[in-house]
């Protein structure tokens, strides 16, 4: 008789002789552990625009939409551009298993908690708290990698871009009295300031709704998450654009960006993928800033809320340091962002040079975009490159100790997190 026969036959006699009756259950399996996976929530830069090798995305009705023309509607669940070259799928993250990309181009706080198909311009997706609870069936989720901010109620990044950029290129094509001869009155040509942009009552607005939308995630994954135990990692913006553009692009044939009307300059800049006044590059840093600020303040915010949660604020901002459009003279090659590229009409055909096109034909090419938005929405955002240095910003946020790091380039091109 072997030895585990002859145990369990002395605890039945034990029981029988104390005159009591037992019912043996049989031993419950090991319940087997679920595959660790890495998530990514939020808008344009974690989802992989700009990065290309983008994936079919399971719309609302829960039909995997593939690339469905540059004429379709830009609600299109496909426009969420969920990129193969992503930063969450570019990190080194040990022992992570699979990775989820759940963000959507054009994201808000709003997408978080409620299908993005049902407010004004959102696409075709259900909210990403039902797309995390999801993956929280069949996955435990370690690392949540959040981008939100820059799309909100009162600005969003895609406005602000096309704000600057179209100023800059009504002053290259059109002289002031143009405007008033052939469209009647004034049209904004001047370089964006920071009102222009957003404002500080813009910027506290979307603060406040930012952190209602992480703590609905914090809240999520308190339920869902299978040991409770995650890293959440706020990712700010890195801006696209230089402090200054490099000194070639400073004029062109004699001519600066601060006079009416100097055509040659504006297509030397679209064609590196600047097209935009120097004027308007401070201001634009210093809406960055003010983003990096939002996305701070809500780490901090919920960090006091949730003690116990693994928050890290994950500073991006100098990560394209010495990469950024206009920041060298062989611009767009080399850089870390896309360049501004237009089509005309939804061919999808871009439109590198703008050399010897008039001031009609560019209204043409500008429209476009306006009403094929699919078209244009890849323009100053990481590029494949670019998502390859965030994904080493987002490897180290993952495994840092710190609760706030700064991911920054250096000139030889290496990447620290710190």
């Amino acid at each position: 008789m072997s030895v585990i026969r002859r145990t369990a036959l002395a605890a039945a006699l034990v029981v029988a002789s104390a005159g009591l009756t037992a019912t043996v259950a049989p031993s419950a399996p090991a319940t087997a552990a679920l595959p660790t996976a890495a998530v990514a929530l939020g808008d344009s830069f974690v989802s992989g625009e700009g990065a290309g090798a983008y994936a079919p995305v399971v719309d609302v009705n829960g039909v995997a939409q593939g690339f469905p023309g540059w004429s379709a509607p830009n609600s299109n669940a496909y426009f969420c551009h969920r990129s193969a070259n992503a930063s969450l799928h570019r990190a080194n993250l040990p022992g992570i298993q699979d990775r989820f990309n759940l963000a959507c181009s054009g994201g808000q706080p709003y997408d978080i908690g409620a299908a993005s198909a049902v407010r004004a311009k959102g696409r075709q997706v259900s909210s990403q708290l039902d797309q995390l609870r999801t993956v929280a069936r069949t996955h435990d989720i370690d690392v949540v990698l959040v981008g939100l901010g820059s799309n909100n109620s009162s600005f969003t990044f895609g406005s602000v871009a096309e704000k600057c950029a179209n100023r800059f290129i009504a002053d290259a094509w059109t002289g002031w009295w143009e405007f008033w001869a052939y469209l009647g009155g004034p049209v904004p040509q001047e370089p964006c300031t920071d009102a222009d942009l957003a404002t500080s009552a813009q910027f506290a607005a979307a603060t406040g709704e930012t952190t209602s939308a992480v703590r609905q995630i914090l809240a999520t994954l308190a339920q869902v998450d299978a040991d409770g135990q995650h890293r959440v990692v706020l990712q700010d913006y890195t801006n696209p654009l230089p402090f200054d553009l490099y000194p070639t692009f400073h004029e062109e044939d004699g001519r600066a960006d601060d006079r009416d009307k100097f055509r040659d300059l504006g297509a030397e800049r679209y064609a590196a993928g600047c097209p935009i006044h120097r004027g308007s590059l401070a201001p634009g840093h210093r809406f960055s800033a003010g983003l990096g600020t939002l996305v701070r303040s809500t780490r901090d915010a919920l960090a006091a809320e949730f003690p116990g949660a693994a928050l890290v604020y994950l500073n991006v901002q100098r990560a394209f340091d010495g990469a950024r459009l206009c920041e060298s003279p062989n611009s767009p090659t080399g850089t870390l962002a896309t360049p501004i590229r237009l089509m005309d009409g939804p061919s999808g055909v871009f439109v590198t040079s703008l050399s010897g096109y008039d001031k009609l034909d560019i209204q043409d090419i500008a429209n476009t975009c306006v009403s094929y938005f699919q078209t244009c929405q890849e323009s100053w955002h990481p590029n494949a490159a670019g998502h390859q240095v965030l994904g080493q910003c987002l490897a180290g946020a993952a495994t840092t100790a710190a609760r706030s790091v700064a991911c920054v380039r250096a000139p030889d091109g290496s990447v620290t997190v710190s």
